[in-house]
């Protein structure tokens, strides 16, 4: 890639260990933190979202998809800016932005208002998360100091779901569903206050930002985006779902335009012409879908239908992000003997089959019984998948190319994820709207009289037929997802090519789970190559 690398200027020293390097590091990765967790501990409360602003369970994907598809496709240009501006002046942009959009969001009182928050709380991500990484660089030692810091920050990014998940029940329980977003604000302004007096500002390099490629990219994914939206409920002749397809295919084509013809790309296209590196970035791609989306339904699902709460909810989503911690380290220790090519299959293969398990999700399903199984297969694969697509995209690319390849890959998870939640939104839409036709018939045969007015007043079926049209529209969405999991196996299977070179590095150490390879110091105890992380990387994968 061909933008700038900052090294730490001389003049601008890392503190000295004690408290004033721990405190940079809890600035840091509190920041991480806020950032990661954002999207788990909305999911727990969009049940509640949906009946305090009026969402359709269609559009309620929005409340997701605004914050991941800014927060994707801007992170690359985030970094730049701190390249261009000054990483500690971007990072308190980036963190103040997040606060005030995060203000707004609680504050909303109508659908618009959240949505139009939550994108900017994308941007806000966007600028302060891959800056965080670079930040530490900046502050501390290379040695054993950076390798802690890497080490904690890795942590907290890994964490930082599960944190979300529990931390979001917490608060919709006790307090209200606003509260995920106000949250934000005293973390946020305590991480302004405290980063001048324990960050020290970064040397500002010369470059352009390309603004255009960053914008026809980002809107292009927005538009195909809502398309899909669009057509699970207004149907694919729709002349808007029409318009927006034909504008997001001109969009996107722009934008290929323009990655050509820049001199700084912000997605440099050369990345895609190996193989190795093209089929890793289309198995994130559809991984994401398939993940994004079993959260996305599995919360309405126990909310709506087992009628957990937020709470339980929350807990009852912890044991997938223990199966995915204990997946990436079973797969970080057995890479350098096997190579990532079975655990990326193997763990594609275990992922459409947990999904394939919840397609079988019906009325009356249990957590223990029909849930929780699934959910650990699913989780156990992702965490395999998670280390070896890391390790493959970095795999290869000289040092000045493996911070692009491996930001590539988390651009992709967070656009991956919000384009394929919405074309499962659409299968689930179409197939609860065939459900609801038989469920109304019946409904309207066995109501009372009163029930039937109540129902003409609403056009809301009352349980158990709203669970039947819920619960049918979900196993449709999760066999799209299976299929998708089967398309990554795919991938790996035909396109990934693991070559002698590869396998002689990873003997030589294992890659630190959730750390891009060229961000771990060369005397690290994984005996990983040194270099400075790319500043446009997103949080690890």
């Amino acid at each position: 890639m061909t933008a700038a690398h900052s090294t730490p200027p001389k003049s601008a020293e890392a503190p000295k260990r004690g408290h004033g390097s721990g405190v940079a590091l809890l600035v840091i990765a509190s920041c991480q933190l806020m950032v990661v967790l954002d999207i788990t501990i909305v999911n727990i409360a969009l049940p509640h979202i949906q009946t305090s602003l009026g969402f359709s369970t269609e559009s309620l994907s929005w409340v997701v998809n605004a914050y991941t598809l800014t927060f994707g496709g801007l992170l690359l240009l985030g970094g730049r800016l701190g390249d261009i501006l000054g990483r500690r002046r971007v990072f308190v942009f980036g963190v103040l932005l997040f606060v005030f959009a995060s203000l707004l969001g609680g504050l909303s009182q109508e659908a618009w208002h959240l949505l139009a928050a939550r994108s900017l709380q994308g941007v806000g991500g966007a600028i302060a998360s891959p800056t965080a990484l670079a930040l530490i660089t900046t502050t501390f030692r290379e040695g054993p100091e950076r390798n802690r810091a890497f080490g904690v920050f890795a942590a907290v990014s890994a964490g930082g779901s599960a944190i979300g998940l529990l931390a979001g029940g917490l608060l919709v329980e006790w307090l209200d569903w606003r509260w995920v977003l106000f949250v934000n604000v005293p973390i946020g302004l305590l991480i302004v206050l405290a980063t001048p007096r324990y960050i020290r500002e970064s040397e500002r390099h010369p470059g352009h930002f390309d603004l255009l490629g960053a914008l026809t990219s980002t809107l292009g994914m927005v538009l195909l985006v809502y398309g899909f939206i669009r057509a699970s409920e207004e149907g694919w002749s729709d002349t808007l779902t029409l318009a927006s397809f034909a504008a997001a295919v001109l969009l996107l084509a722009a934008f290929i335009v323009v990655e050509r013809r820049s001199k700084q790309p912000i997605t440099p296209l050369w990345m895609f012409r190996d193989r190795n590196r093209a089929g890793v970035y289309g198995m994130m791609l559809t991984l994401a879908a398939a993940m994004f989306g079993m959260f996305f339904f599995l919360t309405l699902f126990v909310q709506n239908v087992l009628h957990f709460s937020p709470l339980r909810a929350g807990l009852a989503f912890l044991p997938v992000s223990a199966i995915i911690a204990v997946g990436a380290g079973f797969a970080s220790q057995m890479l350098p003997r096997w190579g990532p090519k079975p655990f990326m299959a193997g763990g594609s293969v275990l992922a459409a089959l947990g999904l394939g398990w919840l397609t079988l999700t019906d009325v009356g399903s249990t957590y223990l019984g029909s849930i929780l199984g699934p959910m650990l297969v699913f989780g156990f694969g992702m965490g395999m998948q998670f280390v070896s697509l890391t390790l493959m995209a970095v795999s290869g690319v000289s040092p000045q190319e493996s911070g692009a390849a491996s930001g590539i890959l988390n651009a992709t998870q967070q656009v991956g994820g919000s384009l394929g939640l919405s074309v499962l939104v659409t299968v689930f839409g179409t197939a609860s709207r065939s459900e609801a036709t038989d469920q109304i018939r019946q409904f309207m045969s066995q109501a009372t009289p009163a029930q039937r007015l109540e129902f003409r007043r609403t056009g809301q079926l009352p349980p158990p037929y709203s669970d039947q049209v819920l619960t049918s529209g979900i196993s449709s969405a999760f066999v799209v997802a299976a299929v998708l999991a089967v398309v990554a196996a795919l991938i790996a299977v035909i396109v990934i090519q693991v070559r002698p070179d590869d396998l002689k590095r990873l003997q030589g150490g294992a890659a630190v789970p959730g750390v891009p390879a060229d961000s771990v110091p060369e005397d690290s105890a994984h005996g990983v190559a040194a270099e400075e992380p790319d500043t446009r990387k997103g949080p690890p994968g």
